[in-house]
């Protein structure tokens, strides 16, 4: 059986991990467009920050060639996102609980990726949930249904290849 190729894009905000989910998953080397911070500001220890894109492949099983796309996470580069979620099949939205606006931030990319990939076929990841001042997963999960959306909402860890497999297996299986 030949592996069919699927365009999954990787966004979220500035420090959500979407940079190192890539390369937790990736089987080959991954490329990356990542630069230092001009501001000075480093958000969560962060010294570098993804302006273009970054990419990786993976295999789930025989079935699908996972092309994976990570979005720059600023809104100055936005024209990337729409770029880069043309023909996606579909989207992890990768959050950080501990950052102020996270649920801002979930509108913001549901809203941009939405017309890119088929119904429903996002999910979301929560980074940080367990961490002090982190909000709860449900409160991502609320707020989707407020906006009369059912998407998996999990709680991951994007250092963790099987956090970040989870996600992609989620998301195939919506597929």
């Amino acid at each position: 059986a030949t592996s069919r190729d699927l365009k999954v894009v990787f966004s979220g905000g500035v420090g959500a991990g979407k940079t190192t989910a890539i390369r937790a998953i990736s089987e080959s080397a991954t490329l990356s467009t990542d630069v230092h911070i001009s501001s000075g500001e480093v958000m969560g220890g962060k010294t570098m920050t993804t302006v273009g894109l970054d990419y990786g492949e993976c295999h789930l099983g025989d079935q699908w060639t996972l092309k994976l796309f990570g979005t720059p996470g600023q809104d100055r580069f936005r024209f990337m996102w729409d770029i880069l979620g043309r023909g996606a099949a579909g989207a992890i939205v990768l959050l950080d609980a501990t950052q102020p606006g996270a649920l801002v931030q979930l509108d913001l990319f549901i809203d941009a990726f939405s017309p890119h990939v088929p119904a429903g076929a996002i999910v979301v990841g929560i980074g940080r949930s367990g961490q002090p001042g982190a909000l709860p997963s449900d409160a991502f999960s609320e707020r989707l249904e407020a906006r009369g959306m059912t998407l998996p909402v999990l709680s991951v860890d994007v250092r963790q290849r099987a956090d970040v497999l989870l996600l992609v297996e989620t998301l195939a299986c919506i597929l």
